[in-house]
Formats: structure tokens, C-alpha cells, sequence
């Protein structure tokens, strides 16, 4: 057995069902091995970002680590926006990459190259890794991979990347350690009872309490039991873009998004409560505008993080608790005093915030159009279609502030985003990836994306055909990049330099059809059932609905610089 070989046991025995890759010369020894072993199944990508975004939203979708691989050279540095936004979004990945042999290999300081593609990637990925190798000894493989795995998902998870040779993928294997595999994640329990009693009299006492859900609750695994805790306590509770899918619409407890793209419901609760209990959140200027540290003076904050980084981050009154999330939760819902019905809050309390959602509903922030289709209004009336789905991805700009406003996600379903490094060009890949995650099948994903977005990795859309995956395409086609034009709108006097001037975007009916994709498109509000019935028609087949949207249509909401979470523009 020789290197490659081994590896692909490894996967095997981790419980990697899915390896996503563009292949090259470099990886081909790996791509094989796996290959003939036939446990792992190879996902043939049409780019490297695609593979690392498709092998992202697996993970996400499973908790468990997923594979992306890569050739060298540029290979290997098209995975680079994947990794990042593994790293920002805490994403327990593994990228393996090849490398040229050893012999041709750069030894010389200074030398830029000695081999054909030659690239120093792990020098290159390493801020954006928890854990980057080079594996240039055959011996320590087994040793190597061990680490890189135990690394990725222990802590704040992350990726790794472990970049192997092509004579070492060709070397013979050392024996291998059938107890050193699989490894699991494991969280240290929280103890500290004393702490866990501080944190749940705090809550009692306050009057105006709000629980904050972030991306940490199901990047640590915690979406349940933090439902539970929210549930025994009877909090309302508000997330940001990153906990958008922690509780489902409906759910008693549940308030809405808060940031500067947020719901003004939730923005104003979060602006009057006296206490707020954060749980896997940065805090950070998108959540809490430019007044953050002035909101965080005058109000009770506690605050559950892995990260001490994170807690460091910020002026914070009250409690910091450096704790994994799922271990606090379990701890705080194990304390006797932690029972349905024992945490009163107050009625006028719970009476503002259902008089705030009543009069600002998300449906009826933007002006109303003359026949055209209102995207709040449009996801709104989705929602009542995609309950057989397993998952909704976003991309980024407008579109994906129309939907954490205004998606409702059913019970058990993920809402999935590019979060910290906020890449166009997430969801098609992403949609591919926890539509393979679903199981024997794939499942029912429904992908929203704008037209920018799109453009990004448009290409996957032969992955989606030749693996006739069930993926419904929306695309908000405004032919143009309407969030950074707002900002030209905002401070450059109108000049859409390359977001209007120089940017245009195709028909994606026409594209989506010469991939053999059947595809519609829609522009009239009322012209909406028949579209939804079209998309919705073959369940289990990929159809694209192009919604026509007018180039000016912004988001709203939304917070202005300069302005309070209380003060959302337009005024209302």
C-alpha cells in the first residue's frame, strides 16, 4: 500500500463519503487512489473554489469533515477563498493538495520556482489555517493526517491543509494504526457551577431579556440544546446572519435577524433589552453598528465563546465565559434550576416585541412597485414551497439580505451563507454540497443567488446537470451589483462604476437550458403562482427561475453609518 492508498483508507474510516475536486496532474495519484477504493466518492467539480465551497456546506450540513482536493500551483491557490471561508466560519475542513516531486522541489532561499506549478501553498494558506504541512516524510503520513484532523475539530474548528508530494503519494505507506482512526470531536464538559448559576440569576432577574443565537451555536454543534435552553427559559431570542436557521420561523421564541441589513423588529428589541445573553458571536460592527461600544456600556452583556480571541474583542459589561458552546449548554440545562416555567418574563416585555413585529413586518419595508416583484414579498411566498428541502443557500449582496430577512425556514432546515469572508459565488457549489450531504439520495436545495453572484461560479452548473442534482435555482437578475451600487448611490454622487457602467449580466434561462437545465423566468407579482408551480414541478430534478427585478431595488431596512440599531433607514 503506498501513500495515496493509505489516505484514501483514512477518509474511509473517518466516514468521508464525498472528496470534491478539480483534478491536475499533481493529485492525480490521490484522486485515483480514492477512486479504487470506491468508499469515498469523488465529486468532479468544474473549479477548485467550487470543490472547497461544495465541500464546505457538507461539512456544515454533517458536522462531519469533509475533503477537498487540489493539484499545485494554481490548483492549489484557487482553494484559497474556500479555505478562508472555512476559517472565518469556523468549518472543520481538510484540504489536501498535491505538490511537485521532492527532487524538484525549491531549495534555494530566493528562488521563486524549480518545478512545473511549484507553489509554496502552504506558506501561502497558513494565516488562513489552523494547521498547514508539507508531508515530505512517508513515515510521519499517518502522524500528519492524525494531527491535521484532531486540529481541525477540536477548539474553534477550522480548516487544515496537508500538501503532499507526488513521490511521497507514490511511497510506500507505514503500517497503519487501525485505533489512531477515526477521530471524533470532542468537547471538554463545563463545570464550573458557580459561573453556570451567575449566568441563568442574571437572566431571572432582568426585566428586558434577550437571547442572541451566532454562527458558533451550529458551527459548534449546538443548534438543539440551545433550543432547549431557550425554551425552558422562555426568552426571545434574535440571531444574527450566521444563526439565521438555529430556530425555525414560528417558533415561539424566535424574534428575527439583528444587524445592519436586520429586521427592524429585532434591532429595536435588541436596542431596548437590559440584558443580552450571546452565544457564538462576534459582536462585531455588522451586527452591532458603529454604536457597539456604546451599546455594550449600558446594558448587562454575557457572553459564551471558544474563543478568547473573540471575547478579547470587545469593551463588555458583565460575564465573559470561555467555554465550548455544546458543553455550556449541556452544563446549563443539567442545573436544577433550569426548568420550563421557572424563568418568568415580564409581559409587557414580551407585549412591545409582538407590537414591534406586527408594525414593521419584513414584508412591507420596501416601497410598493407598480406590478413588479418585491423579493421579501417573493421569499415570503417561497417558504411555502421548499418544506421537502433539505437545506437553502444564499450568496452575498442583496439577495442575501432579502432572504435572512424575509425566508422562512422550517423545522430541522439549514439556511447556509459564506459568513466571515462573504464570497460571491457561494451557493450554486454550496447547494451541490448539502445536497449530497442529504444521504443515499441527494436531497432538495434551494439555491438564491443574484445575478453577480452567479457569474462567480456559474460553471457548476454542468455539475449540477450531469449529477442531476434536485437543486431549484432562484436568481434575482437586476443586471447589476446593487449592494455595492447603493454605497455609489450613498457617497459617489450616483457613479455605478462596474456595478452598472461596465457590469451586465446574461440570461440565465438561455444558459441554464443549454446545460439542459429547464428554466423559467418571472417579473410580474402576479405571474408568481405559475412560476412556483414550475419551479416546484419534478421535485427531484434541478430547474433555474429567473425573477427580474428592476436595477434600483434595494434593501430595506437598513442601518446608515453613523446610525443606532434603534434609527434604520428608511425612517418609520
Amino acid at each position: 500500500m503506498n501513500i495515496a492508498e493509505s489516505i484514501a483508507l483514512i477518509l474511509a474510516r473517518q466516514g468521508v463519503r464525498h472528496a470534491y475536486l478539480l483534478t491536475g496532474g499533481m493529485v492525480t495519484f490521490l484522486a485515483d487512489a480514492i477512486y479504487r477504493l470506491a468508499e469515498t466518492q469523488l465529486v468532479c467539480m468544474q473549479h477548485e473554489q467550487g470543490a472547497a465551497f461544495a465541500a464546505e456546506a457538507e461539512t456544515r450540513m454533517t458536522g462531519q469533515p469533509c475533503v477537498a482536493l487540489a493539484t499545485s500551483g494554481p490548483g492549489a491557490t484557487n482553494l484559497l477563498t474556500g479555505i478562508g471561508s472555512c476559517y472565518f466560519d469556523s468549518v472543520p475542513m481538510l484540504f489536501l493538495t498535491g505538490q511537485v516531486n521532492r527532487h524538484e522541489m525549491r531549495h534555494v532561499r530566493g528562488m521563486r520556482q524549480r518545478g512545473f506549478q511549484e507553489t509554496a501553498i502552504v506558506d501561502v494558506a497558513r494565516p488562513l489555517c489552523k494547521y498547514a504541512t508539507c508531508l515530505t516524510d512517508p513515515e510521519a503520513a499517518h502522524t500528519v493526517l492524525a494531527e491535521a484532523l484532531e486540529t481541525a475539530v477540536s477548539g474553534r474548528p477550522g480548516p487544515v491543509l496537508v500538501d503532499i508530494p507526488m513521490d511521497v503519494q507514490r511511497a510506500p505507506a507505514p503500517a497503519l494504526d487501525t485505533h489512531t482512526f477515526p477521530i471524533r470531536r470532542r468537547s471538554p464538559p463545563f463545570t464550573d457551577a458557580a459561573t453556570l448559576d451567575s449566568f441563568l440569576q442574571a437572566i431571572a432577574q432582568a426585566k428586558r431579556p434577550l437571547l442572541m443565537a451566532g454562527g458558533g451555536v451550529t458551527a459548534g454543534h449546538a443548534a438543539g440544546l440551545f433550543r432547549q435552553l431557550a425554551e425552558r427559559l422562555d426568552v426571545p431570542v434574535v440571531h444574527t446572519l450566521m444563526g439565521v436557521d438555529v430556530l425555525p420561523q414560528g417558533h415561539p421564541n424566535r424574534v428575527g435577524m439583528v444587524g445592519t441589513y436586520g429586521n427592524r423588529y429585532a434591532n429595536l428589541a435588541l436596542a431596548a433589552c437590559d440584558l443580552l445573553a450571546v452565544f457564538g458571536s462576534r459582536l462585531d460592527v455588522r451586527q452591532l453598528g458603529v454604536g457597539g461600544p456604546q451599546f455594550l456600556r449600558e446594558r448587562t452583556i454575557l457572553r459564551v465563546d471558544c474563543d478568547p480571541c473573540e471575547l478579547a474583542g470587545h469593551v463588555v459589561s458583565g460575564q465573559n465565559i470561555l467555554a465550548d458552546v455544546e458543553s455550556f449548554l449541556l452544563a446549563a440545562l443539567q442545573r436544577p434550576q433550569t426548568v420550563k416555567g421557572s424563568f418568568g418574563v415580564e409581559a409587557a416585555w414580551r407585549g412591545q416585541i409582538a407590537d414591534w413585529m406586527a408594525a414593521y413586518p419584513d414584508t412591507e419595508e420596501l416601497p410598493p412597485g407598480d406590478g413588479t416583484i418585491n423579493p421579501n414579498q417573493f421569499l415570503c411566498l417561497l417558504s411555502a414551497h421548499t418544506r421537502q428541502a433539505v437545506a437553502c443557500t444564499g450568496d452575498v449582496g442583496n439577495n442575501q439580505m432579502w432572504t435572512a430577512q424575509s425566508l422562512r425556514l422550517w423545522p430541522g432546515q439549514r439556511l447556509l451563507f459564506s459568513g466571515g469572508m462573504g464570497a460571491m459565488g457561494f451557493s450554486l457549489p454550496a447547494a451541490i454540497g448539502a445536497s449530497l450531504a442529504a444521504g443515499n439520495a441527494p436531497g432538495q436545495v434551494v439555491m438564491i443567488s443574484g445575478d453577480g453572484g452567479m457569474q462567480c461560479n456559474l460553471q457548476e452548473m454542468e455539475t449540477v446537470a450531469r449529477l442531476r442534482l434536485p437543486i431549484k435555482m432562484v436568481i434575482f437578475h437586476n443586471n447589476s451589483l446593487g449592494m455595492v451600487r447603493h454605497f455609489q448611490d450613498t457617497l459617489f454622487e450616483g457613479r455605478a462604476v462596474a456595478t452598472q457602467w461596465g457590469y451586465s449580466a446574461p440570461d440565465f434561462v438561455a444558459l441554464s437550458r443549454a446545460y439542459g437545465i429547464p428554466a423559467a423566468e418571472v417579473s410580474r407579482s402576479g405571474d408568481l403562482p405559475a412560476a412556483f408551480d414550475a419551479l416546484f414541478a419534478e421535485p427531484d430534478l434541478p430547474f433555474l427561475l429567473q425573477v427580474k427585478l428592476p436595477p434600483t431595488v434595494g434593501v430595506a431596512p437598513r442601518m446608515s453609518f453613523g446610525s443606532t440599531l434603534a434609527s434604520m433607514d428608511p425612517p418609520r
